[in-house]
């Protein structure tokens, strides 16, 4: 079987900011937003009423066997269709694009915090850039990380005003310089596209905030990836 070869990435380049998050799944520079399916959540009942059958199962039981099975079923039914959501994205995403930048999130810093973990394990951010990273490579296309200490959400993509602070509970702003009223999402990704052209413009690692993107030693949003259950093959 001979390998695929990565081709260098032309010099004429598509490229988008892609900001991930828990209301959409993820948002993109060019306007889009993708909803996040919540697969854990969607079979909760039915994952609850599994497991509370087999606590109330014998132990070393032929009854207590089955309902473990049934409630693996479940969470390998969970594990394969949220696989076949993040294969399609990624995929669209790789084929309309030359170069796909992305923010660096510390996963495992953000499952620490307990309202919030099981929503965050649930997106798959992990595997989904993953996806995207490897993809990108087969195709000989750019995929970049921006470190994830630079202010994407509170700096303006049409002058680079920073605004000092943005509550999390506000999903738009007005710049105060240049009065441009903005999408917190949709402007994140923007200047996540705008960092990662001018990154690769200098042909450089380093970025506006003295940070790097995918630096070795540095801990990286593929690191947290947490291989699952593959499911049928599904073409790509």
């Amino acid at each position: 079987m001979t390998e695929k070869k990565c081709l260098k990435p032309p010099l004429h380049r598509k490229a988008i900011g892609i900001d991930l998050g828990l209301t959409h799944f993820c948002i993109t520079s060019n306007g889009n937003k993708f909803d996040n399916p919540r697969h854990t959540k969607k079979h909760s009942i039915n994952l609850k009423k599994k497991q509370q059958s087999l606590a109330r199962k014998q132990k070393d039981s032929n009854a207590r066997k089955k309902a473990r099975k049934l409630v693996a079923k479940i969470h390998s039914k969970v594990s394969r269709v949220r696989e076949d959501f993040l294969h399609k994205l990624s995929r669209k995403i790789v084929n309309e694009n030359q170069v796909i930048a992305v923010e660096n999130l510390n996963v495992k810093g953000m499952v620490r915090n307990h309202n919030f973990a099981k929503a965050v394990l649930d997106c798959g951010w992990g595997q989904f850039c993953t996806m995207l990273k490897y993809k990108a490579q087969w195709e000989g296309k750019t995929y970049i990380e921006v470190d994830r200490f630079f202010a994407s959400s509170k700096t303006c993509s049409v002058c680079l005003n920073k605004v000092d602070s943005l509550a999390l509970d506000v999903r738009s702003w007005t710049c105060t310089k240049c009065k441009t009223q903005h999408d917190r999402d949709i402007n994140a990704a923007l200047n996540i596209r705008n960092e990662a052209l001018r990154i690769l413009s200098l042909g450089t690692s380093d970025t506006a905030n003295g940070g790097n993107v995918s630096q070795p030693g540095k801990t990286s949003v593929l690191l947290d990836a947490v291989p699952r259950e593959v499911g049928n093959p599904i073409p790509l």
